[in-house]
């Protein structure tokens, strides 16, 4: 594989405002290709979440990407969805048209294990939902564990409060179990945390850009992105949206973005009062052999920067400008 060879990437989600935005950035940078869409229940419910992911897939001008139907709840734990992040339908007060194209007949834990085995040591992983998927891939196929070329996994709350419980951040909460699995499965795995994503903020002065060049993808972040700002204004003060999942999709092709530490992770799931609970053992104090590789810094200026310039670029070429 060559420098300038695209990174084959298949990205499990939920959409879900910044899942949307991430499928886009897929869409504008040459440097990943996008292999499929394994879609999970999370944001909203499995079926809302499928048909979002197939009219953003058309919206970005890739009707033809294979979107895979996947788990409709959690492994042990009742669904759990946030409207109030992210509109009724999960993409805020956005109203796309329904996608001409419908999902494959694969399953999505079938499409993972086929994807990663196909070309083991070359795919690459983005997981930005609950992880109930990639859980059930790696128990029905051990061996992606080791095929993997890596998993970026957007989750988890270690220094700061969650965004769902005091705790627990909203990903690793809705199945906690899940997120074990992965921790013991010995992927090469990178774990960008709320810590993290929540200081990457889009603003309203960056959609304004956007929309000043005109179309209907602006249109859309627009629309969608109104709803989102207004939770993150109303639940933590700040008149901005934290863009999660771009960030960690970005990190396939722009790894220079963040400073990684080692650590052991595990996941709180026995505790109601304290479920979903990440904890990073950072200072070693567990002699555990690490297990993940945690972001505890990010470049978020110049990834705003970025977004927004391939947000530019995609709407050139969808529109023909370019």
């Amino acid at each position: 594989m060559t420098a300038s060879t695209p990174r084959r990437v298949v990205l499990d989600t939920d959409p879900g405002i910044d899942d949307a935005l991430a499928i886009l950035l897929g869409l504008a940078s040459p440097e990943v290709e996008i292999a499929g869409l394994s879609v999970v229940h999370g944001n909203c419910p499995l079926s809302e979440a499928v048909a979002n992911a197939l009219a953003v897939l058309e919206l970005g001008g890739a009707p033809r990407l294979p979107v895979a139907v996947g788990c409709a709840t959690p492994l042990l734990r009742p669904p759990y969805t946030a409207p109030e992040t992210h509109g009724a339908t999960g993409l805020g007060e956005a109203r796309l048209p329904p996608a001409a194209a419908c999902p494959v007949a694969e399953h999505a834990v079938d499409m993972l294990i086929r994807e990663i085995m196909a070309a083991p040591g070359e795919v690459s992983l983005v997981a930005v939902g609950p992880l109930t998927n990639v859980a059930l891939a790696l128990r029905k196929e051990p061996r992606i564990a080791g095929a993997v070329r890596e998993v970026i996994f957007m989750g988890g709350a270690f220094r700061v409060d969650g965004n769902t419980t005091p705790l627990a951040e909203f990903n690793v909460y809705v199945d906690p179990h899940a997120c074990q699995i992965l921790l013991d499965a010995g992927t090469p795995l990178t774990i960008i945390p709320w810590d993290i994503t929540r200081e990457v903020r889009l603003t309203q002065a960056d959609v304004d850009r956007l929309l000043a060049r005109g179309g209907p993808i602006p249109a859309f972040i627009a629309d969608a992105t109104r709803f989102y700002i207004g939770f993150h204004l109303s639940q933590f003060g700040y008149a901005a949206c934290s863009i999660n999942d771009p960030a960690a999709l970005a990190l396939v092709y722009m790894p220079d973005l963040a400073q990684l530490t080692e650590a052991y992770v595990a996941v709180e799931t026995a505790s109601e009062l304290s479920m979903g609970k990440t904890q990073a053992d950072f200072q070693r104090l567990l002699r555990r052999a690490p297990n993940a590789r945690v972001v505890t810094a990010f470049d978020g200026p110049r990834f705003v920067e970025h977004f927004l310039r391939r947000m530019e670029a995609l709407v050139d070429r969808v529109s023909g400008r370019a």
